[in-house]
């Protein structure tokens, strides 16, 4: 089970133009808005990235909002866990679950989990917070990444399963968040 003490929320790539060129964007942007709040409410460890914000454009600013004080950490390599600054982060935080979300799919969210499982991580994809541009790639994507044993889960799950309890004092927050 998830808790707010074993799980870390990791945000992938959701930038530029390509943020509205995914399939179902503005549901992507939407529901990434309530995990992101929910998880700050949670008191839930936020990791941003970027994928080189230069050339694709920073990440749109209704999360951006949300983020905020935290900066993003950038990147090149698809994989977040491939860059060193943002693998160190990611064990600083102690955190044995990641819920993923972000696009592409395909890519930066496949590869970042791969490296996650590789490296003894928990992995929760939280699939109507990911996207790509083609739905297929998404789909692929994450079939292969249950088999290599990521679970799956959407927002709604995974903060209920945060809270485990409607007496829990953040629960009218995340119940508005839901709504």
């Amino acid at each position: 089970m998830l808790s707010a003490s074993n799980c870390g929320l990791l945000v992938i790539d959701i930038q530029g133009k390509l943020a509205t060129q995914v399939a179902n964007s503005t549901r992507l942007i939407a529901n990434t808005e309530a995990l992101i709040l929910g998880c700050k409410a949670l008191e839930l460890p936020i990791v941003w990235l970027e994928q080189t914000p230069d050339k694709l454009g920073a990440t749109v600013p209704q999360l951006a909002k949300q983020l905020h004080p935290e900066q993003a950490l950038t990147k090149t390599t698809f994989s977040g866990y491939a860059n060193q600054a943002i693998a160190q982060r990611l064990k600083s935080e102690n955190r044995q679950y990641w819920l993923l979300c972000g696009i592409e799919a395909h890519i930066c969210v496949y590869q970042t989990a791969c490296d996650l499982l590789t490296n003894k991580f928990n992995v929760v994809l939280i699939e109507d917070a990911i996207s790509s541009r083609n739905i297929e790639h998404k789909k692929l994507a994450l079939s292969k990444l249950q088999h290599n044993g990521a679970q799956l889960s959407n927002v709604e799950m995974c903060l209920y399963e945060l809270l485990a309890d409607s007496q829990h004092p953040q629960f009218k927050t995340i119940l508005n968040l839901i709504k």
